[in-house]
């Protein structure tokens, strides 16, 4: 079975890489194409994974590429995992956005959007490519942000495009750590869009064991989003949210804390991979221990603010392994091999939320099987959440709008309309910002 991994070079391509090794099933992954247009970043990656195959007879054959089209044909499996405008691109999201007094996140709010008005037409000529050259190719998208790049792509390519992130499934292992459960055999409740979704329940053996833990404010207080939102937030909730929701909950205080940090999160990865891959140039250099180095660091600085700004101390070891490589070989073997199982997957949402249309990609949990992936019904959001989806779930349909007609008016709506941008005068001020630092947006007029 054949692989391309589209941003072929970038950093956590070994994470996948190391996944695929483990698996050692019949249908296994065996060949693994890299595609980029960096070749110095191609071969920099190439290196950390001859370094992880070394003494691994039956190691997944590695190839190298710059050609979109060389690197589709023959695909059984797509993973699209690009960055348009690169780190440099984030970093800049971050500033402008900051100068203006709104998030900045690559995700969420102002520098989603202008992430995604990057990328969308990007990927878009991606999705038309595979539905060309491999129409039979089922597409893995990691690319961010994930569920409107997802959305995107689903117009030209249907249910064969599924989109992941690994924040819910290291939501649901938390939780489940915490009250003592194996993830592996709890039913995790949750809903919501990408990076906007809560864990409403926890259930093992038929039981949910998601009220005990809100009814123990020690417990609550004793892993990453019981410190980072508080106790008594999440009682108040009466679920337990994503992450990313942080963002939402304490704006005010996360923005303060990202324009109080020395670096921004763009500027800090940045810096730290551009000195990964200038090691790489050396050719005595070891590639395996610096790729292992830098993760290290990555993964330990994720969402710092958040926690400074939440009093929510240093991440958990058990928080530091990522986890999104483990979902996609999970998904990849699960359609390949029909090993059916239940994971949280950006999909269209086919009446799953009836708040939202048919076509809208909302991340839920899902059965997969060799037919791909199928929502499960969920119940109803109760209104606050309901109203951050429908809100959310409005910017982006205009993101798409404004990617497809080329509209500077639509785009300017996108930034206005967003829960965390209070001002259309702010709006106005943010695209001419992104238009000034990003060439990529200049199709908007």
């Amino acid at each position: 079975m054949r692989l391309t991994i589209l941003g072929g070079g970038g950093f956590r391509v070994p994470l996948v890489y190391g996944a695929l090794l483990g698996d050692r099933a019949e249908g296994r992954v065996t060949r693994v194409v890299l595609h980029d247009l960096d070749a110095g970043r191609l071969s920099a990656v190439a290196r950390v994974l001859a370094e992880q195959a070394a003494g691994d007879p039956d190691a997944p054959e590695v190839t190298v590429t710059t050609d979109l089209d060389e690197a589709l044909r023959g695909a059984d499996f797509v993973f699209s995992a690009i960055r348009v405008g690169g780190l440099e691109g984030r970093a800049a999201d971050e500033r402008v956005a900051l100068a203006q007094g709104v998030l900045g996140q690559e995700t969420v709010g102002a520098g989603g959007i202008a992430y995604g008005l990057r990328t969308v037409p990007v990927a878009v000529d991606i999705a038309r490519r595979v539905a060309r050259l491999a129409p039979d190719a089922w597409v893995i998208n990691f690319t961010n942000p994930a569920g409107l790049v997802t959305e995107a792509m689903s117009r030209h390519l249907g249910d064969r495009v599924i989109g992941i992130c690994d924040s819910p499934v290291g939501l649901g292992r938390r939780i489940a750590r915490v009250l003592g459960a194996h993830p592996g055999e709890a039913w995790i409740d949750y809903v919501g869009l990408n990076h906007l979704g809560w864990v409403r329940g926890l259930r093992v053996a038929g039981r949910d064991e998601l009220p005990r833990l809100l009814a123990d404010p020690d417990l609550l207080g004793s892993f990453e989003e019981g410190r980072l939102f508080g106790p008594q937030w999440l009682q108040s909730l009466g679920a337990v949210p994503n992450e990313y929701l942080h963002y939402y909950y304490f704006n005010r205080e996360t923005v303060r804390a990202y324009q109080r940090a020395e670096k921004t999160r763009g500027a800090f990865l940045r810096d730290q991979q551009a000195g990964f891959y200038e090691e790489m140039r050396r050719p005595d250099a070891a590639a395996l221990t610096a790729w292992d180095r830098t993760r290290a660091e990555r993964e330990a600085t994720y969402m710092a603010e958040n926690r400074d700004a939440a009093g929510a101390g240093e991440r958990e070891d058990d928080d530091l392994s990522g986890g999104y490589e483990k979902v996609a070989l999970a998904l990849m073997r699960a359609i390949a091999r029909d090993e059916r199982t239940t994971l949280i997957l950006n999909v269209r949402n086919r009446g799953t939320l009836s708040v939202l249309d048919a076509e809208a990609v909302i991340e839920v949990p899902c059965l997969v099987d060799a037919n791909g992936a199928h929502p499960v019904t969920v119940d109803p959001l109760p209104g606050h959440a309901t109203g951050l989806v429908c809100a959310v779930k409005a910017v982006e349909r205009e993101v798409l709008s404004a990617a497809e007609s080329g509209s500077r008016t639509t785009a300017v709506k996108a930034f206005a309309l967003h829960p965390l941008v209070d001002s259309v005068n702010v709006a106005h001020a943010l695209l001419d910002g992104y238009t000034a630092v990003h060439p990529g947006l200049a199709y908007l007029t």
